[in-house]
């Protein structure tokens, strides 16, 4: 079976100070359809940098990014965005929702730039899973940060993606927003089989992921590490 994302001997260097600095040292790592997977990591190991590179926001010196058996890194920049926009969601540790839209809005704004003819409906089914229900009228100031984050969950997956790609997504948030978060995470990925893959360098929440990869210094750890059955 073809791995929804496949990373084939990525290096990433950029140069300082007159010399190459070197991000990612000849990664390569599989991820099949249907894991929630953590990327665990201190800072500066090199994790947002291979995030962004799976994403396509970021193109490597060396090897190769394959969604769904295809290659993306040659791939032009409106050919990169049209994948990003039928393929992966994001979520962000700084929420990034609109100021000026409601959470409703917020969650149907990738909905409406698809034309998609059941917007409505999609954006509330996912606030209720949530457990937003109730506030799909408030705007992101109006809301907690564990709330917000909720919000961008849902806006994430409402297109449903075939990959969730979350850079730090309880970097903002207290232990009992997180653990909500987390939650939501592993609810998704069962209800709608989403991708997901976390970037943390939390390791208690990445022991709420089925698989953890750990990474220093610009490497994979091997072997990556099962957290839940």
């Amino acid at each position: 079976m073809t791995p929804t994302l496949e990373l084939r001997h990525l290096t990433r260097r950029l140069p300082s100070g007159g010399r190459a600095l070197t991000i990612l040292d000849d990664v390569s790592l599989a991820i099949a359809a249907g894991e929630f997977a953590a990327i665990l990591g201190p800072s500066g190991s090199g994790k947002s940098t291979l995030l962004a590179l799976m994403a396509g926001l970021d193109r490597p010196t060396s090897g190769e990014v394959l969604l769904d058996g295809e290659p993306i890194q040659d791939l032009s920049e409106d050919a990169l965005s049209l994948r990003r926009r039928r393929k992966i969601g994001f979520v962000f540790q700084s929420y990034q929702l609109l100021g000026n839209l409601t959470a409703r809005e917020n969650v149907l704004l990738p909905l409406e730039l698809t034309g998609a003819a059941d917007a409505g409906e999609r954006a509330d089914s996912l606030l209720a899973a949530v457990g937003l229900a109730e506030r799909g009228h408030h705007f992101p100031a109006q809301l907690s940060g564990g709330e917000q984050q909720r919000v961008a969950l849902a806006r994430a997956v409402v297109t449903r993606p075939a990959i969730v790609l979350a850079d730090e997504p309880t970097g903002n948030l207290d232990s009992e927003n997180s653990a909500l978060v987390l939650n939501m995470f592993q609810e998704l990925n069962y209800r709608f089989n989403q991708t997901i893959i976390m970037i943390t360098h939390n390791p208690e929440a990445a022991a709420m992921c089925k698989r953890i990869v750990q990474m220093r210094d610009g490497h994979i750890l091997e072997p990556s590490t099962a957290a839940r059955l």
